[in-house]
């Protein structure tokens, strides 16, 4: 009997992780969807971080106001805005996904995209102008 070589299954990628925010050659569809997979991990990190941050209200007033005043410095800040941009960019594309899932929108769903992004920039300009201004 012959050797059999073992093939490679040509649609599941030797690096699956890596693969899945690899963006090269890729539609603007895919770009969209890369990025808010990285929003949505990002999100997830900030949530975890957020609930840690939570329970320095059980220590006490001392340790949550050496936070508060950790929390205005400019470096600080500068990480809300972060924070800032993968909130509206992943709730305009969430939208879009939402409306074309739904049969709405879905013959024009990169003019879609280009419109809620668009808000969406608008949204993270006024937002970062405010975190660094209030």
């Amino acid at each position: 009997m012959d050797d059999i070589q073992p093939t490679t299954d040509p649609v599941r990628p030797k690096a699956p992780l890596r693969s899945w925010f690899d963006v090269r050659g890729r539609s603007m569809s895919t770009l969209a969807f890369a990025l808010n997979r990285l929003t949505a991990v990002g999100l997830t990190i900030y949530l975890f971080l957020h609930l840690s941050v939570l329970s320095l209200l059980v220590r006490g007033p001392e340790s949550w106001d050496s936070f508060v005043a950790l929390a205005k410095h400019p470096l600080f800040l500068l990480l809300d805005v972060v924070l800032l941009f993968g909130v509206v960019y992943h709730m305009a594309n969430g939208i879009r996904v939402a409306l074309v899932g739904m049969g709405v929108g879905h013959a024009r769903h990169k003019t879609l995209f280009y419109v809620l992004v668009g808000i969406a920039l608008v949204l993270f300009v006024v937002g970062a102008v405010l975190i660094f201004t209030g």
